[in-house]
């Protein structure tokens, strides 16, 4: 079962590296700070999605006791309250009317307890989505990180204006900035594949799927990015002269007497 499941403790440490990594190269950047943030963020929804695999114990105590305070109603009914108290004995209409109301009100005893049940599925799907818009958002923000790193600002040709941002000029510490953010990507949709894994319900698995989705799609642009950086003149790698010598022609020799 071990390879079945996410862990989520392997998700965070992940995460941790990952931030490690961003802060050896890139001490300075603000996606420094974004990779902490999906640490924290990693942590939190990592927690709020193993508390969702709890039941909630005050909800299924409120359902029990609904349960049995109908069932009491209808034995009152039934035995303490018979019909011929209320109706006379010959009056066979009035105890149709009666049958029939009570056929009507078990019907809507039965709906009353399957909406309760329901109820525990509702309040935990709006707990996942409401820590999936925090991850949405921190997946927009890293998308916005990568947005001004272009690979043709490696081009000798390119020529910055005045409101140009900060670029990235060296290829190989573009390529790895543009490599850190897909990672990031990739990671949110770890995350939100726990509350997947938490809770079996098909609207929540349709909400990560969506997640997963634009984490996907996004990472799939700054690859092309990557593509286009690795086939650059300026990432291709320099031929280095060869150190030997080419041999001298050999004298031509004399001839034979």
């Amino acid at each position: 079962m071990r390879y079945r499941t996410l862990d989520p403790k392997l998700i965070i440490d992940t995460a941790e590296r990952l931030e490690g990594r961003v802060a050896d190269r890139f001490p300075n950047a603000g996606l420094r700070g974004v990779a902490g943030e999906l640490v924290s963020l990693s942590r939190d929804l990592a927690k709020a999605a193993k508390a969702l695999e709890e039941p909630i114990w005050w909800l299924r105590g409120l359902i029990i006791a609904a349960f049995v305070a109908g069932v009491l109603v209808f034995v009152f009914v039934g035995t303490i309250l018979p019909l011929d108290r209320i109706s006379g004995n010959d009056d066979a209409l009035q105890s149709v009317q009666g049958i029939e109301a009570s056929i009507n009100t078990c019907i809507l005893a039965v709906l009353g307890l399957l909406a309760l049940i329901r109820t525990e599925e509702r309040i935990k799907r709006k707990k996942v989505f409401r820590q999936l818009h925090g991850l949405r958002s921190l997946i927009h923000v890293i998308d916005m990180h990568q947005l001004t790193k272009d690979p043709a600002t490696l081009s000798a040709n390119f020529k910055p204006t005045a409101h140009s941002p900060a670029r990235i000029t060296n290829a190989a510490d573009l390529a790895r900035y543009l490599d850190y953010c897909s990672e990031m990507l990739s990671i949110t949709g770890k995350i939100a594949a726990l509350f997947a894994q938490s809770v079996n319900d098909d609207v929540v698995i349709d909400g990560v799927n969506d997640i997963e989705n634009l984490s996907s799609n996004l990472s799939r642009k700054i690859w092309q990015k990557i593509t286009l950086i690795e086939n650059h003149p300026a990432a291709l790698p320099v031929p280095t002269p060869s150190l030997a010598s080419p041999a001298a022609p050999l004298p031509p020799r004399a001839p034979k007497r």
